[in-house]
């Protein structure tokens, strides 16, 4: 474990500011200010390599004087996952950006790991290409995204972030510069980077797979009122092969409306007759919620898929050409307890209810209905024992459904209350990983799902 900053006096202090200043340049390294902390733990120092030689020499110069390391992007997810031990220098990656020289049409792009998204897309789009990303948070990073382990509607048919990946070049703790993908050796090792909140390696570029535009985007809404027709809905859309390329579900969490007789011809009614448990759960949100399908491709075969779809919807089902204003947000905010939840898709019903039924109230929830990956939000007001009693309570219903429950961002004292990761399969690897890289735990320790 790195030393405690407070070890180092003034003059050390001093030196390793002046050697950041020669690394980074005069305008790119200071001590931190008020702002420069990682969920809520405050750094000592802000360092701004440009480029990955001097990034790696940041990470040496920690190394010297046992300092710990944490990455930061455009920090719009700064406040994910857990707070690390100590912050000492907070290596921002934003001159470490730009977009590889590819031939138009080339299958692939090299992206700067410091590089916000929305920039990649602007200058994909002058050639036609895309990347198939939309992850939701603004003005993020391409290293932020790979790094939180961000998805947005997008994945449902194109996959994650990181299942796009087909190159990385990251820096070890000890400041190597190492390559993987491309002909070279370790990709699934650096498929690790993802999610690891920069705690096993300091992402320099990533290489993923790019696409054409789409000539044509339709947007087929359909408004929904419990997470039982949800299921069923989003079962028929799967069964009916139109190729989606997002099933995003929006639910409200407002008030409840009353309750209607139950309709033998409603299947939805019908199936809460079947299982009283679901029957007796009547706080049935007052306004309705979304299911919304994004179809994408040519024009005559986007407008033909639409059609169909809203025939097997059999419902008010409407098409539009942009989406819905909650498309690609998250349903928490600043101060929220964030949730995401990820269970098999013919059980995200079930999950949906245990949390409505352990918060006594609906919750609101947005996501990925097509994949069963959704985020949910808490009031940042609820006491820390009663967070920890819902997501128990979330955590067992999923645990025999091969479900779990992720905290992303909590206020302080739920962070302390509860665990966020829950269980998590992949552990032993992740922990052999970071010992492999990072056997000191300079980078960003604590950060590391399940600790580490």
């Amino acid at each position: 474990m790195a030393a405690a900053a407070s070890s180092i006096d003034r003059s050390g202090a001093l030196e390793i500011t002046q050697r950041l200043t020669e690394i980074c340049g005069p305008p790119f390294a200071r001590f931190a200010g008020p702002a420069d902390e990682v969920a809520g733990r405050a750094a000592r120092w802000v360092a701004v390599p440009g480029g990955p030689h001097a990034a790696a020499e940041v990470l040496r110069l920690a190394a010297a004087h046992d300092l710990t390391v944490v990455p930061r992007g455009a920090g719009t997810k700064i406040d994910w996952g857990a707070a690390p031990e100590q912050v000492d220098i907070l290596l921002d990656t934003g001159r470490l950006a730009g977009i590889g020289h590819e031939p138009v049409g080339a299958a692939a792009a090299e992206v700067g790991a410091g590089t916000p998204l929305r920039a990649v897309q602007a200058t994909l789009e002058r050639t036609g290409q895309r990347l198939a990303v939309d992850a939701p948070s603004p003005g993020a990073t391409l290293g932020g995204v790979l790094a939180a382990g961000e998805a947005g509607p997008l994945r449902h048919r194109h996959g994650t972030p990181c299942d796009q990946l087909v190159g990385v070049r990251y820096l070890t703790a000890e400041g190597e510069l190492v390559s993987a993908g491309g002909g070279a050796p370790g990709l699934d090792l650096a498929r690790l980077l993802c999610g690891s909140q920069g705690a096993l390696g300091v992402l320099v570029s990533a290489t993923l797979r790019v696409q054409p535009v789409p000539a044509m985007r339709l947007w087929v809404s359909r408004p929904v009122w419990t997470p039982l027709e949800v299921n069923d809905l989003v079962r028929t859309i799967l069964a009916a092969h139109l190729d989606p390329s997002a099933v995003e579900l929006d639910l409200a969490a407002s008030g409840p409306r009353p309750r209607r007789p139950i309709d033998p011809a409603d299947p939805s009614a019908a199936a809460r007759a079947r299982h009283p448990s679901m029957a007796g759960r009547a706080r049935v949100p007052s306004r309705a919620g979304s299911l919304v399908v994004l179809l994408e491709g040519g024009p005559a075969d986007v407008v033909e898929r639409a059609e169909r779809l809203v025939s097997v919807l059999d419902g008010d089902a409407t098409v539009t050409h942009s989406p819905p204003t909650w498309w690609r947000r998250y349903p928490f905010g600043p101060g929220d307890t964030a949730l995401r939840i990820e269970v098999p898709i013919t059980d995200l019903h079930a999950a949906v209810y245990a949390l409505r039924d352990a918060a006594g109230a609906p919750v609101p929830v947005r996501g990925s209905a097509g994949l069963g990956v959704v985020h949910a939000a808490l009031p940042g007001t609820l006491p820390a024992d009663r967070v920890a009693s819902i997501v128990a309570a979330v955590r067992g219903v999923l645990l025999a459904r091969r479900g779990r429950c992720v905290v992303l961002s909590a206020p302080p004292p739920v962070r302390r209350a509860v665990d966020l990761w829950g269980e998590l399969t992949g552990l032993p690897r992740l922990r052999a990983a970071k010992e492999h890289l990072d056997p000191h735990h300079r980078l960003a320790p604590g950060r590391l799902p399940g600790g580490g």
